[in-house]
């Protein structure tokens, strides 16, 4: 039965056998099969803490949130509690993978007479990790711009409140770099060749700086934008804010997989805003990561525990729209009385699991058919609060009919397809959606990320509107969308908005986000696309605006949603757009020399 503090998609991993779970990509995200523990995202009032036990952890975060680790049978029962107002499993996070600065008109407020840097504001980027050696991130002496770096994959000296992970400082990281010079062999991809010369003495648990390590190079590409002084280029590929001081969250956790979770990036969001408030500076944060799950209107937990923290201190949170604008994961329309729709998903050859979310407004009622790739016509799925499965060939099918939560008005109906086997039948599977009783009609349907499907794995007639990745939904960050600044044209891998049924506008703008040059672990520079590299320039920019209002006394309120309101004033037009704000570009491209106020 449905418990009505969960969200719909925890009632369905408590229902699933373990078998659907290791098979799914989603209903195992936060479940230790080992002990059958889950870690949970609690939304609460009052005392929580009172309730941790050995068996029950709890790691409070800002506003009223909590990631809780707790037995699988306690679920219920710690659901009941009069604290606890809501709950949800975690989400796995996927990457959105010298010209854009000046498309961006960062370089006019870099030079004469403004002079910006970004000095005494923390820039703080949440990613794959970072080449803490880079020359980019140390000053001219040498030493390390980075003030924390917190590994979550790494285990033995986690930062105090929070319970894995391990917490270097920049005086540890500025020893480290002066131990290499002093004797260690150079580098290679930015790791210590065989037989390197050990580094600084391992603290606690046995971890040291030379331990983390950026594997991807995506993290540091972030930072070289947002950030880096360019001091490996001569000055050539320098980032926006190239004096701030740097803190770096690699997201991840200690378990085997490794893989980041909403649950990660929240406890790295409160971590930043914890230490920029109690080094008493400003912050600006960058998140280049995102997922398709949910309702796309802002109100998932993340989202609103993103909105609480933009509130906090002197913050200002960018989030890129991730890069599913053309990956043909999602499909819209409206139902009307009397008429049936299909929607047609291609499900590739070598696909091992698929979900689909189907998001419609509670009033409407609707028959919801499936036909196989061969003919055959499974349900109709029936309204009810518990699983119900289908068996067709090599496929079985999971459906459940999730409920408003107290969040968010709409309703989802999920659908996990897992193989009886290895592989699901591929073809064409068709959605029958038939009218009972249509009050508003519209519907939307999407996919995982296109990281985790084959790229035969869409929906041939796709919608490219409302593909901004969560959690760029949520109403107090700035989401950025990308545009190719070497010809001033939308950039069509960039996920769009609006908000589903808020219509809310997303992005708020767009920045360069096509072969852009930036740091690379090892020392050196490579080209990245993506939104991921779109957003830094707004963070970078946004930390540049705090330098000038904050640090300097010119505005000491410049934060928050008065930071993004003079952003969304200074971006300009784009040619190719004809209409204003628009759900490819928002209002248009960042431009931050135009977004001060006047004098």
């Amino acid at each position: 039965m449905q418990d009505q503090k969960l969200e719909n998609l925890l009632n369905l991993a408590l229902d699933a056998s373990e078998e659907e779970r290791r098979k799914s990509l989603d209903l195992d995200v936060g479940y230790q099969p080992e002990g059958r523990r889950w870690q949970v995202i609690v939304r609460y009032s009052g005392d929580i803490k009172q309730y941790e036990t050995s068996e029950l952890s709890v790691t409070e975060l800002t506003g009223g949130y909590a990631i809780v680790s707790l037995p699988e049978a306690e679920i219920h029962r710690f659901s009941g509690l009069p604290e606890v107002e809501y709950m949800e499993m975690p989400k796995r996070l996927f990457l959105s993978l010298d010209q854009g600065s000046r498309a961006s008109c960062v370089q006019a407020v870099q030079e004469a007479p403004r002079r910006l840097t970004g000095r005494g504001v923390l820039v703080a980027v949440l990613d794959s990790g970072v080449d803490w050696r880079h020359p980019d991130f140390q000053t001219e002496e040498g030493r390390s711009r980075i003030v924390r770096l917190w590994d979550q994959t790494l285990t033995g000296r986690p930062p105090e409140g929070y319970a894995y992970g391990a917490e270097f400082t920049g005086e540890e990281l500025t020893a480290a770099l002066e131990r290499e010079r002093e004797g260690a062999p150079p580098l290679q991809d930015g790791l210590p060749l065989p037989n390197a010369l050990p580094l600084p003495g391992a603290g606690e648990g046995g971890v040291r700086p030379a331990d983390s390590r950026d594997f991807s190079g995506h993290g540091t590409g972030v930072l070289g934008i947002a950030a880096g002084n360019g001091r490996a280029s001569g000055g050539r590929y320098r980032g926006v804010a190239p004096q701030a001081d740097i803190l770096a969250v690699k997201l991840g956790n200690p378990e085997p997989d490794g893989f980041p979770r909403t649950t990660e990036l929240m406890q790295a969001v409160d971590y930043a805003v914890r230490t920029a408030r109690r080094r008493n500076q400003p912050v600006s944060i960058n998140i280049s990561f995102g997922n398709t799950y949910g309702s796309h209107e802002g109100n998932s937990i993340l989202e609103t525990f993103l909105d609480t923290m933009a509130d906090q201190w002197k913050t200002s949170i960018s989030v890129g729209t991730g890069n599913e604008g053309a990956d043909g994961g999602h499909v819209s329309g409206v139902l009307e009385n009397g008429r049936v729709r299909e929607i047609t998903l291609a499900v590739g050859e070598n696909e091992t699991a698929v979900s689909v979310q189907l998001w419609k407004a509670y009033e409407d009622v609707f028959d919801v058919l499936l036909i196989t790739p061969w003919g055959t016509v499974l349900g109709p799925m029936r309204p009810i609060r518990q699983p119900q499965r289908f068996g067709a060939r090599g496929t079985e099918l999971l459906v459940y009919y999730g409920s408003p939560s107290p969040y968010s008005a709409a309703q989802e109906i999920y659908f996990e397809f897992l193989p009886q086997d290895r592989l699901l039948d591929s073809g064409l599977w068709t959605f029958r959606l038939v009218p009972r009783r249509i009050v508003t009609g519209r519907y939307d349907l999407w996919l995982p990320s296109g990281q985790v499907r084959g790229p035969d794995t869409r929906f041939p007639r796709q919608t490219p509107d409302t593909t901004l990745t969560i959690p760029s939904a949520a109403g107090k960050v700035m989401a950025v969308g990308a545009y190719n600044s070497r010809n001033d044209s939308y950039a069509g891998f960039s996920g769009r908005g609006y908000t589903r049924q808020t219509n809310r506008v997303r992005p708020d703008f767009a920045a360069p986000g096509v072969d852009i040059v930036t740091a690379a672990p090892g020392g050196g520079y490579r080209s990245q696309t993506g939104t991921s590299f779109a957003a830094p320039f707004a963070a970078g920019s946004a930390a540049l605006l705090m330098e000038w209002g904050i640090v300097q006394g010119n505005d000491p309120y410049l934060y928050g949603e008065k930071l993004k309101a003079y952003l969304i004033r200074g971006a300009r037009q784009l040619d190719a757009e004809e209409t204003y704000p628009n759900p490819r570009v928002g209002y248009g491209a960042l431009c931050l020399e135009a977004s001060f106020p006047e004098e």
